[in-house]
């Protein structure tokens, strides 16, 4: 693969949220191209709170003028003042430092609703969790020069569209592994989606067909595909995620709505408060029981419709099958006469093998020695893209949330770094100016919040 394929993979894992709404030419050899631009305005248009799909506090802080306010929130500050470094960690922002955004108020700053359940809520329910005594989580304020050349659209990484890079990643690195071992990475791959060929034809029927198919026997099949296809627990969560935020119309929200951020309490609970997930982080075991998806959604916001929800899941996460693990302009059929190889299935099944790879490194043989490397090429990818864009704070595209980070790698990125506290009415104040340097080298997955408790830098995020 040539640089300039390299470039053009990136590009394609990008959001770009300044484009127009729907493009006055579509590509005709994009089967989905009419269905992405049906769901941008459905999205956009026909939901309670779609408006901030294109104007939001995210987005008026990363185009405004002046410096720019991001909270970071840690629970290692001891650790990381005596080493003097601060090091980006993986997830949905690729390798960045994760933050959100701040915003001016009177002699200190009011967080994002991201940042202040990361602060309040996640950060401490973890640390508890995970029993590590004399851990508080710490907020830090960074103040960034917004650099001249800054770019000054918003493109923000979207980590479902990450696969074809994963598959593209480990065909470069595959001989780090052995013979046996890449011939038994393979086969497990292969395997996993043979034997979920069930769903994924159910989801192509009901994208590219129209097949009329029962929400429940849609979210029944979903739940018991997601052990073996580990990134549909990924899709399912950021496709209710967006359902709740966008749907959502209690008085909570509504207010949040008026400062101009998706309400994020909403997926949060569901995740840490009636799932339980806080200490033991996973997305690819994402799987709400069906049984109990509208007691579980009532708890989470009585506002929203129990039955709408599903209809929506339904068509929402077969798109996003079909659009995040098929191979752009292939639309796969006949399954049953699949030939069931590695390279056969990278042509129609590319970005999906890249993702069942990119999670099955995890748990790997040899997983220390090769898994960290593996996320570190991808940075040095996602830096040098950024670089050439001139991106210095990079956003999560998939929606935004709110989860901002800083490019490591900027070149001559100017910034200050303040340990903050929390007032009585929950605004941020900096209290002393610390002495930390943003190296641009990636910390060990093993060491993040989310994952262990030792003492690297966390990154308490959702993705």
């Amino acid at each position: 693969m040539d640089i300039r394929d390299g470039y053009q993979l990136w590009a394609d894992a990008h959001a770009f949220f300044d484009s127009p709404l729907i493009s006055s030419t579509l590509d005709p050899s994009d089967p989905l191209g009419q269905q992405s631009a049906a769901w941008e305005t459905r999205l956009t248009e026909d939901t309670p709170n779609g408006a901030l799909l294109r104007g939001n506090a995210l987005f008026d802080a990363l185009t405004g003028t002046g410096p720019l306010y991001l909270l970071h929130v840690t629970h290692a500050l001891e650790e990381i003042s005596q080493h003097g470094f601060l090091y980006p960690s993986g997830g949905c922002l690729v390798g960045s430092i994760y933050c959100a955004p701040l915003t001016a108020d009177g002699s200190g700053f009011r967080m994002h609703n991201l940042a202040e359940y990361v602060l309040t809520k996640e950060a401490p329910a973890f640390v508890e969790k995970v029993g590590t005594p004399g851990r508080t989580p710490t907020p830090l304020i960074f103040e960034i020069t917004r650099p001249r050349r800054a770019y000054r659209g918003l493109a923000g990484v979207d980590y479902l569209r990450l696969g074809s890079i994963h598959l593209s990643i480990y065909t470069h690195l595959e001989y780090l592994l052995s013979t046996a071992e890449r011939y038994e990475l393979r086969e497990t791959v292969v395997s996993r989606i043979k034997n979920s060929t069930t769903f994924l034809a159910l989801a192509a029927a009901i994208v590219f067909e129209g097949a009329d198919v029962a929400p429940g026997v849609f979210l029944e099949l979903l739940d018991e595909t997601i052990p073996r296809l580990p990134i549909l627990g990924y899709l399912y969560f950021e496709a209710l995620a967006e359902y709740l935020m966008l749907h959502s119309t209690n008085e909570h929200t509504q207010w949040l709505a008026a400062r101009g951020e998706l309400n994020n309490w909403l997926y949060k609970d569901m995740l840490f408060a009636t799932l339980g997930m806080a200490g033991k982080f996973d997305l690819a075991k994402f799987r709400p029981p069906p049984a109990r998806f509208e007691e579980l959604l009532k708890q989470v916001d009585a506002s929203v419709n129990a039955a709408d929800a599903r209809v929506y899941l339904r068509d929402r996460i077969s798109y996003l099958v079909a659009a995040r693990l098929f191979t752009p302009g292939q639309v796969p059929d006949a399954w049953h006469h699949t030939r069931w190889e590695f390279d056969s299935l990278a042509a129609h099944l590319g970005p999906l093998l890249g993702h069942l790879i990119h999670r099955e490194l995890r748990t790997f043989g040899r997983y220390p020695d090769f898994y960290f490397y593996f996320d570190q090429h991808k940075a040095l990818q996602a830096w040098n893209y950024w670089n050439h864009m001139d991106i210095f704070a990079p956003f999560n595209g998939t929606m935004p949330k709110g989860e901002v980070g800083i490019n490591p790698a900027y070149p001559d990125l100017e910034y200050r770094v303040w340990r903050a506290e929390q007032d009585d009415v929950g605004r941020v104040h900096p209290i002393e100016q610390l002495s930390l340097t943003i190296a641009p080298r990636l910390v060990d997955i093993k060491y993040t919040l989310m994952r262990n408790n030792k003492w690297s830098v966390p990154e308490p995020s959702v993705s």
